[in-house]
């Protein structure tokens, strides 16, 4: 094993242990407000007594319009550096982002077929 290797493998561990024994300080250094009813009451935008329940179910098509969002603003990132690097890609790169492309159109023509963006 190189030098190099033990060296960062010793820092790695160190720093590991230094954290885990700073979490455990913090358990029994810090205040306990086991007894203090009104700092452990629930306080959400400015109300003090929540009307409710928590446990309110979303509805699916929330989580694939989410997920539909997620893929094509993640699009974005890679037609950034495909935008800067156009003249040295050439060709091969254009025809390479137009691939890319359609495979995203397509998609999105298949979320709508399967109705992933009406909100009924």
């Amino acid at each position: 094993m190189s030098t190099h290797l033990v060296l960062s493998s010793v820092i790695f561990v160190s720093i590991a242990l230094i954290l885990v024994g700073v979490f455990l300080l913090t358990k029994y250094l810090g205040p306990n407000n086991t007894q203090d009813k009104l700092k452990n009451t629930v306080y959400e935008s400015g109300v003090s007594n929540p009307v409710g329940t928590t446990n309110i179910r979303f509805s699916i098509k929330f989580y694939l319009v989410a997920i539909g969002f997620l893929l094509f603003d993640v699009e974005i990132i890679f037609m950034f550096p495909w935008a800067v690097n156009i003249v040295d890609l050439g060709y091969a790169g254009l025809v390479k982002m137009f691939i890319f492309i359609g495979l995203l159109f397509a998609g999105l023509i298949y979320m709508y077929k399967k109705k992933a963006l009406s909100w009924d």
